[in-house]
């Protein structure tokens, strides 16, 4: 394509095949799969040619089509397929179901209602996906096109809205699109939370020959899968992004860096490039306009302080990934020196529906200082664990009963943890709090990239702490002693506590390094390492004192703090868990219970080794934690 009007023309008849196979009215029927890495890890390819053998075997070809989409987001109850133009969802497919779909709604036409999605607080079956509660208070804007269009054809991205922002930002100046950017309130969602605009701002005013875009893909949060995601289910509006990003500040290269533990999402969006290398949309004059622009890809090792985005400009240099010294920041000079602004794949998602759509749109949606939507990987003890896009100003109650479909099994909320080992733990208390970037920050967390794990009454929360702080240590890049030394301090002094051995002085402890690892730490990183140990000392400081002062752990998840004891009242003296226990820590007694004809057991706590194979074998509940 060399200039508009042929893009136009292209748009409208990709718009008018992809509308017909959505609708229904090119005579055919679809059958889409999931093609996320969840779905894919469970057999979702092996699915579809299921489906593509019955398709071919009763000839139907010329009805029937069967295609792989991008993530559908509600990861706890892939592999999804769903058949249009009916819009029917079945959910945890396995290749032996697909044959009784296959017979049952393509051949049948009446639906398969052991697949469909059962509402776990009312017991209902839903059968189209607009209908289940974890979608209805969702808007996709980073996540359009997913579970929609095939990520590999670029035919259906353009039938779906892609190339609409980049085509009218090309049609103004750049400082303009800089505003529009600037007016829809769109902030950065790697985390910070810095107003795009600004930096595109920034780097605009920069004087260079030589600027550049970088994607931040190098997604570290444990639990966080949104950039992902994003990258599987339409790479097409990212580049976009890019593009446009690229077009306001004068860039004509762009980077994606992406971690190589995302392999899908690499090479789809490799193949992204090369299509939009092909038809003209990336490259040498760009429809017409004078605009070169490439695209490149780096692979991360997985690093989470390459997440930094001054650690990761090293790192695509073929430098150590250490944050370097700011000022100057990257907008000044960044990658080579040279004038360059980093944001991440979310960010640049919601580029191009800000021009596609107009800033006033995007900005209807969300808070008065937080415009927009975001992406939240929510997970934990939750009913519907999955990637959802939430607008702004949702509050914390909202996405974990209604979206989320509450707590399993009936236990209660506990906590939840945002902003991944930078964040921090909200209690009850912020349930009905909005959730945008400031109300987080001033609860004692904070958004981060959109990780959100979800507790129950089940966790211990010095435990949690000890987590988030190894992951912390272990990903350190040791350039700042703050950072080096003061996590590896934290963390033994928790692991003392979890051991049963800490003592009140040891929270001081805390306190202090805490202190100190904030205020003297170079990067991000390590400013917001003691986080995790800070709001749960703050909101559960009671478990704290129990662990050192009684020895005990409320939660009975410490080993060290907790005994497995049989209820010899209950115990039939059937001898299962004295079978399952590898320390042979298991052994009669002489008591007899009422009723009962075999000597009750009882476990040796010095050889018990606290695995819980015990609690799992007896079927009489008659072992429990203490």
């Amino acid at each position: 394509m060399k200039n508009f009007t042929e893009l136009d023309a292209k748009i409208c008849s990709c718009t008018s095949a992809l509308t017909a196979k959505l609708e229904g009215t090119n005579g055919k029927r679809a059958i889409l799969l999931c093609g996320g890495t969840g779905c894919l890890s469970s057999n979702s390819l092996d699915i579809k040619g299921k489906f593509d053998e019955l398709v071919a075997a009763n000839h139907m070809e010329d009805k029937v089509t069967v295609n792989t989409v991008g993530c559908f987001g509600f990861c706890s109850q892939g592999p999804f397929v769903k058949i249009l133009p009916e819009d029917t969802l079945y959910r945890l497919v396995k290749v032996e179901d697909v044959e009784d779909i296959f017979n049952t709604d393509i051949l049948g036409g009446e639906v398969v209602e052991r697949l469909l999605y059962i509402e776990p607080n009312t017991g209902e079956k839903v059968a189209r996906q607009d209908d289940i509660n974890f979608y209805k208070k969702q808007k996709r804007i980073a996540l359009h096109g997913g579970g929609v269009i095939n990520p590999g054809d670029i035919e259906e991205a353009m039938g779906y809205g892609a190339f609409q922002g980049l085509k009218r930002a090309l049609g103004m100046d750049p400082k303009a699109v800089i505003d529009e950017v600037l007016a829809s309130g769109l902030r950065g969602r790697g985390g910070g939370g810095f107003p795009t605009g600004r930096k595109w701002m920034f780097a605009y005013g920069s004087q260079s020959d030589q600027k550049y875009v970088v994607c931040n893909g190098d997604e570290g949060d444990p639990g966080a899968f949104m950039d992902r995601s994003i990258l599987e289910g339409n790479p097409y509006a990212v580049i976009e992004g890019m593009m446009i990003a690229g077009y306001a500040i004068g860039a004509s290269e762009g980077y994606f860096y992406v971690r190589a533990e995302y392999p899908i999402a690499v090479n789809r969006l490799r193949n992204a490039i090369k299509q939009m290398n092909e038809v003209g949309i990336l490259g040498e004059n760009i429809l017409g306009t004078g605009f070169n622009f490439q695209a490149h890809i780096r692979l991360g090792a997985g690093a989470f302080v390459c997440g930094e985005e001054t650690a990761l400009l090293n790192s695509i240099e073929g430098k150590r990934g250490m944050p370097r010294p700011r000022p100057p920041f990257p907008a000044v000079k960044g990658l080579w020196a040279e004038p360059t602004i980093v944001n991440n794949v979310e960010t640049l998602a919601c580029v191009p529906y800000i021009l596609r759509e107009g800033a006033a749109e995007f900005a209807s949606c969300g808070t008065e200082k937080s415009k927009g939507t975001k992406v939240f990987a929510l997970g934990g003890k939750v009913n519907n664990v999955g990637l959802v896009e939430i607008p702004m100003g949702t509050t914390l109650r909202e996405l974990i009963y209604d979206i989320g479909g509450g707590i399993p099994d009936g236990k209660q909320f506990k906590a939840i943890q945002t902003g991944g080992p930078s964040g921090g733990c909200l209690t009850a208390e912020a349930l009905d709090e909005p959730i945008d970037f400031d109300n987080l920050v001033a609860k004692g967390s904070m958004m981060g990239s959109g990780g959100a794990i979800v507790m129950d009454e089940d966790n211990c929360m010095v435990d949690v702490a000890k987590f988030y702080m190894e992951f912390i240590c272990d990903e350190s890049c040791g350039k700042c002693t703050p950072c080096r030394i003061g996590t590896r301090r934290m963390l033994e002094i928790l692991t003392k506590i979890t051991e049963g051995k800490g003592t009140l002085e040891d929270l001081d402890k805390l306190e202090e390094i805490s202190n100190l690892i904030k205020t003297g730490s170079l990067c991000a990183l390590g400013q917001t390492a003691s986080n995790p140990v800070m709001s749960t000392m703050k909101h559960f400081r009671d478990e704290y004192i129990a662990h050192v002062v009684d020895k005990k752990c409320p939660a009975k998840v410490c080993k060290n703090l907790m005994s497995y004891v049989i209820d010899k009242d209950k115990c039939i003296g059937c001898g299962m868990c004295a079978r399952a226990c590898p320390a042979a820590a298991i052994t009669k007694t002489d008591y007899i219970s009422p009723g009962k004809k075999k000597p009750a057991l009882a476990i040796d706590t010095q050889k018990c080794v606290k695995c819980g194979a015990c609690i799992a074998t007896c079927k009489f509940g008659a072992i429990s934690k203490q």
